[in-house]
């Protein structure tokens, strides 16, 4: 983790920031197939390919074969130089001077410093529409959110070059995660002068310009993403890997059943229905892993009768969390009662009352609520619950919905969209309760708690100014402790106005050829880099 705060000591350690990124590392007993190639499935179709324009978990895995940033993480989550080979820290810990290495885009130009601030410049840019212009105003560069406002012209963020290979970020605040938030692909450089040129259409495969290990070859919608190594990738020699697929498969058993014929290599998600028998009948092959994520159900604020925090609760209580984590879903996942998921480094669950009452206690208090607000049996509460289409989520919010009906006497109808669609009606705020999922950027609990600040990405439309107020000063809080405590606070405002269900923590499960190796197990993160593996015999 890289929180230094004194220059000196980032010079004396520079040594250590300019090792290579850890790529392929094969072990010398291991034999090497002659061909690398990897099928891995991806969930959903990816709605873009621009790492500016991504915000979701398959358009990320994506990109993050395609493209690099200043940094990277290695096998374990731990942050390491990519495209800067080190930086140096300021001693008022504020200003980061990145040095870039040689290395070029897949089309033979050198990527320079100029590269970063271009990308960074347009994702604050209002005219590019960004959703994730949010998260570089959370990384508190100077006068970010100032430009997402319109109130300063786009030459003012505090990112500039120095030269070609120098790079430098300032912040208004010393943000003490702020190389780990580097790894993000909404900060990665892009090619300005391929994005000028082609402007929408330079994420095409015979336009687009890539900087990672692996550059796209064919996109053919809904059906397959195939990539091949680039050659000019500043660490290719240390790649294996000739080519990998994504495929787009939302329905879970059809991607086991291309799974068990051989067709794909690494899978996206296990069926939960199938966990316990592929548990037994394929133990070598099923990895479950820690991970940085919770399932929510969101509330849209501008809906009635949602804009009524009773009602929020009332739904939030009347959910059994041990039934759906035990018997729906049995995969290790833990009941959530907050937002931020405790495999967060340094992050302590807080103590919320209403998570030590027992489910019985929270049931009577929900309907307590409920009548308060002016539902009951008689007068029961009518919406709909939207999801993206997957078996699993179908499944989670048929039980959610009979839950309800059991012990609120609530009519919930469930109806589901496809992915891309999905993101839209989320976006243009087109639904009452809709299920959602926010896996971590980083691994630390602003993560998670950004996305409910008032200029987070926040489907919903939550606004909290003790929740604002909270996350401000965990941002310049002086010590871990300190901080710790803030982000406590700021998880008893969530539970005090519950804005979103959080329903569980996840734990990823995945199904991976025993051929393929280079694949960790101990990342909570869900990075997996297509860079790091290989096929042996």
């Amino acid at each position: 983790m890289h929180t230094l705060t004194k220059s000196s000591l980032a010079l004396a350690l520079s040594a250590f920031f300019s090792l290579p990124a850890l790529a392929a590392q094969v072990p010398d007993n291991v034999q090497l197939a002659d061909k690398q190639e990897l099928v891995r499935g991806n969930g959903d179709e990816v709605p873009t390919l621009d790492p500016t324009m991504s915000s979701d978990t398959a358009s990320s895995r994506v990109i993050s074969d395609m493209f690099e940033g200043l940094v990277t993480e290695d096998l374990h989550g731990n942050i390491i130089p990519a495209l800067a080979k080190s930086w140096d820290i300021s001693d008022d810990g504020k200003q980061y001077t990145f040095h870039l290495r040689d290395a070029k885009w897949s089309n033979g130009d050198a990527i320079t410093a100029n590269d970063f601030v271009f990308a960074l410049q347009r994702i604050v840019d209002a005219k590019t529409g960004a959703p994730y212009s949010w998260y570089v105003s959370m990384a508190n560069i100077v006068n970010a959110a100032e430009i997402i406002k319109g109130d300063q012209p786009l030459d003012s963020l505090g990112v500039k070059a120095l030269d070609d290979h120098t790079l430098q970020i300032t912040l208004n605040q010393p943000v003490p995660y702020f190389t780990k938030m580097l790894a993000h692909e909404s900060t990665f450089a892009i090619p300005e002068k391929v994005v000028k040129q082609y402007k929408e259409a330079w994420t095409k495969p015979e336009h687009i310009v890539v900087s990672g290990a692996y550059k796209l070859s064919e996109w053919v919608i809904n059906e397959k993403i195939v990539l091949e190594r680039n050659k000019e990738y500043w660490n290719d020699k240390q790649t294996v890997i000739n080519k990998v697929t994504y495929l787009p498969i939302s329905d879970v058993n059809a991607e086991y059943n291309r799974y068990r014929t051989g067709e794909i290599d690494i899978t996206s998600v296990v069926p939960l229905e199938l966990y316990q028998s592929i548990k037994k009948e394929r133990p070598n092959e099923l990895l479950t892993m820690p991970s940085l994520g919770t399932y929510y159900y969101l509330f849209n604020m501008d809906k009635k009768p949602f804009d009524d925090a009773r009602v929020r609760k009332a739904l939030a209580y009347s959910i059994d969390r041990d039934v759906i984590t035990a018997r729906i879903l049995g995969q290790g996942q833990l009941p959530a009662y907050t937002n931020t998921p405790p495999a967060v480094a340094g992050f302590t669950v807080p103590k919320l009352e209403w998570a030590e009452w027992s489910q019985k206690e929270r049931n009577q208090k929900a309907k307590e609520l409920l009548k308060e607000a002016g539902y009951d049996h008689s007068h029961p509460l009518k919406f709909e619950l939207e999801y993206n289409t997957s078996e699993s989520h179908k499944k989670l919010a048929i039980v959610m919905a009979s839950m309800w009906k059991k012990n609120l006497g609530a009519e919930v109808s469930i109806a589901n969209q496809e992915w891309k669609t999905f993101l839209q009606t989320l976006s243009t705020k087109q639904f009452s309760v809709a299920r959602y999922a926010w896996m971590g950027d980083y691994n630390e609990a602003s993560t998670f708690l950004s996305y409910f600040a008032s200029e987070g990405l926040n489907y919903g439309g939550w606004s909290n100014s003790d929740y604002d107020q909270a996350l401000q000063q965990a941002s310049v809080a002086k010590s871990d402790k300190e901080r710790a405590e803030l982000y406590q606070k700021a998880e008893q405002v969530f539970a005090n106005d519950m804005p979103a269900i959080p329903v569980y923590f996840y734990t990823r499960s995945v199904l991976k050829n025993t051929h393929v190796g280079g694949y960790s197990k101990d990342n909570a993160s869900d990075r997996r880099y297509t860079r790091d593996l290989y096929i042996t015999k």
